[in-house]
């Protein structure tokens, strides 16, 4: 079955990751990861940093000729940033006068800062905040494109994008294929579909950075064809919406998940929000509507799975507010680090990326992930089995 971890700091010499359950006989594009990176990168709204890092990822395990064999993959993104912060996050010399000065003693509110200082006895926050930086997601974008071309694979697209930002909200038409949203999206800098209104937007942002304050967002990923019957609802662990929640919500700043309507089903009657079921001798089961996004009983149900999130705005503010100084408990403005005034953009890939890792973790968890061509004869075989039920 799939499984990661990542390692590194914002600042360190690098990101690494090791990807484990990816079948042998994956024809992997390396290109295709290093443009989700690129992707990553980008967006209005970005701060300096993206102009000195040019992401691009090196596999040191795990595939020979471009194709996966089977076994652990490794993976490293050099962080070109460390050049400037070599004597301070140097990961083997010792503390001097002289790398120590860049401590960080005036915690952000609403960053990791101040409570993961108490919780690790941390009295430099910068030990604190280097691994908590969304830097890290670099990584998992990277691994939730390895899993993205597996999905391809086995015939199932997903995208996320922006569907809202700040207060400024536009909705997608519901009816458009993951590659038509993908084309539209790829029109304009803040990854929203063909009807949004770019340019307020483009004002917002530029705007709010002026006033050195920062903008959230809401993303919205779609991923279709993917077979019923994935997850379980013989167990509150095996429920796969619940697994895709806890993985959207362990991206950086996001503060609430949503599958299908979410909130919104709580205001309507039952016959409102129900997926009446439908059946069809060429296309098998279906529903009417999409309601519940794809799932019933923690299951997957054949229809697209749809998540949205919900992205807090960035707790570095360059107007900085109130906080207190660890040392000497006087009250300061909060440590101002370079940031970002929306990473609204970059975050709706990566949340696109953890769902492709939750979603290429079931299918490896369902059938037999040891080998490709075996696991799409598997999987063929088995929504046949769906159709014909």
């Amino acid at each position: 079955m799939i499984d990661y971890v990542t390692a590194g700091e914002s600042h360190g010499p690098q990101l690494t990751g090791i990807l484990t359950g990816i079948p042998a006989g994956l024809k992997l594009d390396i290109a295709a990861i290093n443009a989700g990176l690129a992707a990553r990168q980008g967006g209005f709204g970005r701060g300096n940093r993206q102009q000195i890092e040019h992401d691009t990822v090196t596999v040191t395990g795990g595939l020979r000729h471009s194709v996966t064999l089977g076994s652990p993959i490794a993976l490293t993104i050099q962080n070109r940033d460390h050049a400037h912060w070599q004597a301070i996050m140097d990961p083997i010399s010792p503390a001097t006068a002289d790398n120590t000065l860049r401590r960080v003693t005036r915690p952000r509110p609403g960053h990791a800062d101040l409570v993961g200082g108490m919780k690790y006895g941390h009295r430099d926050l910068r030990n604190v905040l280097e691994r908590s930086s969304a830097r890290e997601t670099a990584m998992r974008v990277a691994i939730g494109q390895i899993c993205k071309q597996l999905l391809a694979q086995l015939d199932i697209q997903l995208v996320g994008y922006v569907q809202q930002i700040g207060p400024v909200k536009t909705v997608a038409d519901e009816t458009l294929t993951v590659a038509k949203l993908t084309r539209q999206i790829g029109q304009n800098d803040l990854r929203m579909p063909a009807n949004a209104p770019v340019a307020e937007i483009h004002d917002l942002i530029t705007a709010t950075k002026k006033a050195g304050d920062t903008l959230g967002g809401v993303i919205r990923v779609v991923a279709e064809n993917v077979p019923a019957g994935l997850g379980s609802y013989t167990n509150w662990q095996t429920k796969l919406d619940g697994q895709l929640a806890a993985a959207v919500m362990g991206v950086n700043a996001m503060k609430g998940v949503e599958i299908g309507d979410g909130f919104d089903a709580a205001a309507h009657y039952g016959s409102q929000v129900m997926d009446e079921i439908d059946w069809d001798k060429t296309t098998g089961w279906s529903r009417l509507t999409n309601h519940l996004g794809g799932f019933e009983g923690g299951m997957t149900n054949g229809m697209p799975i749809v998540i949205k999130a919900a992205m807090k705005p960035i707790p570095t503010l360059y107007k900085p507010l109130q906080s207190v100084d660890i040392q000497t408990k006087e009250i300061k403005k909060a440590s101002v680090e370079r940031s970002d005034t929306t990473a609204i953009v970059p975050a709706a890939i990566v949340v696109e990326s953890v769902v492709a890792i939750e979603l290429a973790r079931a299918l490896t968890a369902t059938f037999d992930g040891s080998n490709l061509a075996r696991l799409q004869a598997m999987l063929k075989t088995y929504r046949a089995e769906l159709q014909a039920y």
